[in-house]
């Protein structure tokens, strides 16, 4: 394709309408500002707010909501997300456990999803200070249910046990996109079968705990190939999925190529559900960490 197609693709990408589906209403429940003041109190990082979810009023209105630990700096650089990137240079706060676990006993949270950034500049890529953040979390709120969303920590085997052998109660980690567009929408450092790997350890480790992972869809993948993801996902054992549509957070990252319709989430819903996962989220603003899994899973882990 030459150049001048390039750009004429590009800008007919740049430009597509969004559909009247997009909208979402302002933060207004008094829940919402409860919890967004508490979690200011000690400086909280939230994948909520860094990276401008638009389900950030429906979660922290209903209870839940995403920590991100480990900084606000990602040492990758997906072409997706709006997380700054760069390098921390191994510095580490060795009382985020603590302070994270003394925060989140004051709140109202009935059920948290734990991230970070990605921290390759670490040995362990910074599962250790993860696992201490659980146990400090479940020493100070036992009643609290966890989610960990983790990187992939390049493939090492240990950083990812050491996470699930303090067991949370659902680890999820996300694939983000179709086999084929992995290079296009993630770092270069991350790999769609290293991810696969990662969700299949997490089982043969400890076949109790929930695993879970994400797929965005609008950046070019086909039907096809999603199934194919799925598939995919269930080889490994993976418990739940999630099928959001992806909104560019901003004009340096990549462009929408597709808004997919309610209808078309339904089909995927019904085509995930069809492969028995445990259950399955899909709709235009679902996000790996939406509200929708979050309240199915509180009634399996009750089982």
């Amino acid at each position: 394709m030459s150049s001048l197609l390039k750009e004429k693709k590009f800008q007919q990408q740049k430009n597509l309408r969004k559909p009247s589906w997009l909208r979402i209403s302002p933060p207004s429940s008094k829940k919402y500002y409860q919890i967004k003041d508490t979690l200011n109190l000690d400086n909280l990082n939230t994948v909520c707010r860094e990276a401008k979810c638009p389900n950030i009023s429906e979660c922290w209105s209903s209870g839940t909501a995403t920590i991100m630990i480990l900084g606000d700096t990602c040492t990758r650089a997906c072409r997706f997300c709006s997380v700054k990137t760069g390098n921390p240079k191994g510095i580490l706060d060795k009382e985020e456990p603590e302070r994270v676990a003394k925060n989140l006993a004051r709140t109202n949270l009935k059920y948290v999803v734990i991230t970070c950034v990605d921290r390759d500049d670490l040995k362990d890529g910074g599962a250790g200070i993860f696992a201490e953040t659980i146990l400090a979390t479940r020493r100070k709120k036992p009643e609290l249910k966890i989610e960990v969303l983790v990187s992939d920590y390049r493939g090492n085997a240990d950083a990812i046990n050491s996470i699930v052998d303090v067991k949370p109660n659902v680890i999820a980690h996300n694939i983000e996109t179709v086999e084929r567009t992995t290079k296009k929408v993630r770092d270069p450092k991350a790999s769609y079968f290293q991810s696969l790997e990662l969700l299949k350890r997490v089982k043969e480790r400890d076949n109790k705990i929930l695993t879970k992972s994400s797929l965005m869809v609008g950046l070019g993948e086909t039907m096809k190939e999603l199934e194919q993801a799925c598939l995919d996902l269930r080889k490994n054992n993976v418990d739940v999925v999630t099928f959001g549509q992806y909104l560019r957070p901003n004009q340096k990252l990549l462009p929408v190529e597709k808004y997919y319709s309610p209808q078309e989430f339904q089909e995927l819903k019904n085509m995930a559900e069809s492969m028995g996962f445990l259950f399955v989220a899909s709709g235009v603003f679902v996000r790996s960490s939406y509200k929708a899994a979050e309240l199915f899973l509180l009634g399996k882990l009750k089982d």
